[in-house]
């Protein structure tokens, strides 16, 4: 729970300009004619698959969007069992992804080890003594992955794009968000329990009593509540200047000599001379924390992150206590099949292998192809809609066109696939396993400090329903995992295709001009190509939809933060946008001929409706309004529609109607 992790939010292309060979009509049901489209769009389309769907005691949600991955991992198991069970030749891929499947499906042998495998580790927290003994234990760990008091990556400097840089950001903290630790509604207070009484379950499963175990998580607790003081909200977080604070080690060690930066690095086996510290508050406020809290204190704060870290990968009583805070968290029900677990665990840490197997099976060249020129055309709309913008000077338009032009498309999966011969993996031992992986992971993110950004790296899984944009490389990444129906589907007409993954390729395209990619420049850089007045006029139409979308409310009265989804949301509402101006391109786009009685628009904008088909458990929903910078999947379809005029000639949205906002009002910004 306390890695941070670092999310590129996508950006997507657009759709085939012509009929497809061989496509064929793909009906539309479910549709509740009984309710006006104009008063809830996400009801009329999803209302009935809504109301009669279960979620899957398992899940935490049913439908599309992420919780796709669900039969995903599904695949991803069957190719797993049957790899598992064939004799493959040591060292080779497929041995290496079967045995750590096998290692990780055999509970019998992992029950029988018990806490045996991370003995070593918490020793070694038991013979910390002071302050660098424990910055030594902290940086061993980064080296598997484990980020506990500090966040190390090394990724692309934001101001010159082309070399990666070692950079440290904020951690240390076990519930999801600063935010947690300081809310006093009924909610919240669940989840500090929740979380409390893990921790303490955690204790007890390595030998603590129940008296001393809860003090212990009180302990624990207390600690994260003061490293959560100086965290970054998430709304702060969206700030990519304030997050870029490239410093000298030089000032680094005077200013936190506690740290002991050079040590630190020295043992991580980095040379440099610069980190960017994205969160400085953060490591100011530890390097004090490092002298004010006990070393004895530090110990059992140390010990729970490590328990933590590893809980799921021991035996049962420590699976059992991790899914009972995650019940919680999520309103998860049951904890999900050994099976399910171990093909995301795969998917995980060998996840180019994986993916490499999930291409030959399921993925066809021929929705590659049909996905780039979907792409190009969305490139094309997007660039006629640029041209047309009232609000905006002829330079700027040139620079965003010069932009969108450069932008990089990466689609199915990626030229070269990952190298994993490092890691070593045996049958017998999953928790090594993990080990081994993590270890290699690391080893591959430190080779490229100071190196020039290798352009053909995906931070995604092939597998995984998700597109993303970076904007450091100024690209858009589509893998093989979202190119399926509700999303794609190569025998479908180019209403539901354009309304589909039209869309999508629409909303990461915007990622790349919403209030944060529009302050990187055609390079990836952190650098302004705007001029004064045009960036003020940007800003403005930004602001109406944060003002917009804190007034949709969920679960009752909980408000979506209007602040921290405006990236989402500005890329849901031009990113149909240009997917219809790419539809309008079509020939199916500039007919009117009818299929299932709805005309082509009404098909476009009934597609936008079924990608985000999703319910959830309040549980989750809340989570997700508290952390993700997404809408809930009702407001992804009817806020964005609210705001676009052809929706209202599709279907007749009158003034009477719950959706409607006067001309007006509705939000234009690309």
């Amino acid at each position: 729970m306390k890695n941070s992790l670092l999310l590129f939010i996508a950006f997507l292309a657009f759709i085939s300009c012509s009929k497809h060979q061989g496509e064929k009509n793909v009906a539309i049901t479910g549709i509740d004619s009984t309710l006006r489209p104009g008063d809830d769009f996400f009801k009329y389309v999803n209302g009935k698959w809504y109301d009669s769907v279960p979620i899957p005691a398992s899940q935490a949600g049913v439908g599309a969007g992420m919780f796709m991955n669900y039969p995903q991992r599904m695949r991803l198991q069957g190719i797993l069992d049957s790899i598992s069970q064939s004799k493959n030749s040591a060292g080779s891929i497929a041995q290496k992804v079967g045995d750590f499947y096998a290692s990780g499906m055999d509970t019998v042998t992992i029950d029988k080890r018990g806490y045996t495998p991370i003995k070593p580790l918490l020793a070694k927290i038991e013979a910390i003594s002071d302050v660098p003994s424990l910055m030594n234990f902290v940086v061993n760990e980064v080296k598997v992955d484990n980020s506990s008091i500090i966040g190390f990556g090394v990724l692309p400097d934001d101001k010159n794009s082309s070399m990666n840089i070692a950079q440290v950001y904020q951690t240390g903290i076990g519930l999801p968000d600063k935010d947690y630790y300081f809310k006093s509604d009924s909610s919240t207070v669940a989840i500090q329990k929740s979380y409390k009484k893990y921790l303490a379950a955690l204790f007890q499963q390595t030998g603590s009593n129940a008296k001393e175990a809860i003090k212990n998580a009180n302990l624990v607790y207390d600690i994260d509540k003061q490293l959560a003081v100086s965290h970054k909200t998430k709304v702060e977080l969206r700030d990519v200047l304030a997050n870029y604070n490239k410093m000298a080690v030089t000032d680094l060690v005077k200013r936190h000599p506690n740290i002991g930066w050079t040590t630190f690095l020295n043992n991580l086996g980095t040379k440099t001379d610069s980190i960017n510290v994205c969160q400085p508050a953060y490591y100011d406020a530890l390097n004090k924390l490092l002298k004010t809290i006990p070393i004895a204190n530090w110990k059992i704060y140390l010990k729970a992150n490590s328990l933590e870290r590893y809980a799921d990968d021991l035996s049962k009583p420590f699976v059992d206590a991790s899914f009972e805070y995650t019940k919680v968290l999520s309103g998860q029900a049951v904890q999900k099949s050994r099976g399910e677990i171990m093909a995301n665990v795969l998917d995980n840490y060998l996840g180019d292998a994986l993916g490499e197997l999930y291409v030959k099976k399921y993925f066809s060249e021929d929705a590659k192809k049909r996905m780039l020129i979907l792409v190009n055309n969305l490139q094309k709309a997007y660039a006629k809609r640029i041209d047309k913008l009232e609000w905006m000077s002829q330079s700027t338009k040139q620079k965003a066109k010069e932009k969108l032009a450069a932008m990089t498309k990466k689609i199915g999966y990626p030229d070269k696939w990952k190298d994993y011969s490092n890691v070593q993996i045996a049958r017998n031992t999953y928790f090594e396993n993990v080990v081994s992986a993590a270890t290699v992971a690391y080893q591959f993110q430190l080779a490229k400090l100071g190196k020039p950004v290798g352009k053909s790296e995906w931070y995604t899984t092939v597998p995984t329903v998700t597109a993303y944009n970076n904007p450091t490389a100024n690209e858009i990444v589509f893998p093989a995992g979202i190119l399926q129906p509700p999303y794609f589907d190569n025998n479908a007409d180019d209403a539901l295709n354009y309304g589909g993954i039209g869309m999508v390729i629409g909303h990461e395209m915007t990622h790349t001009f919403d209030d944060q990619g529009a302050q990187y420049d055609k390079d990836g850089n952190l650098k302004n190509w705007w001029t004064k007045e045009d960036y003020a006029k940007f800003k403005s139409r930004i602001q109406q939809v944060i003002n917009l979308y804190s007034t949709y409310t969920v679960l009752g009265n909980l408000h979506i933060n209007g602040e921290m989804t405006v990236g989402e949301n500005t890329a849901d509402i031009a990113g149909i946008a240009v997917a219809y101006d790419a539809f309008k391109m079509t020939e199916e786009g500039k007919g009117n001929t009818k299929i299932d009685g709805f005309t082509p628009d009404q098909r476009f904008f009934i597609s936008i409706a079924k990608i985000w088909r999703v319910k959830m458990k309040d549980e989750f929903l809340r989570l997700l309004i508290n952390n993700n910078p997404h809408s809930p999947p009702n407001w992804r379809v009817n806020g964005p529609l609210m705001n676009t005029t052809p929706f209202y000639d599709a279907f007749n949205v009158q003034p009477k109607d719950k959706m409607f906002l006067p001309k007006k009002d509705r939000i234009t910004i690309w």
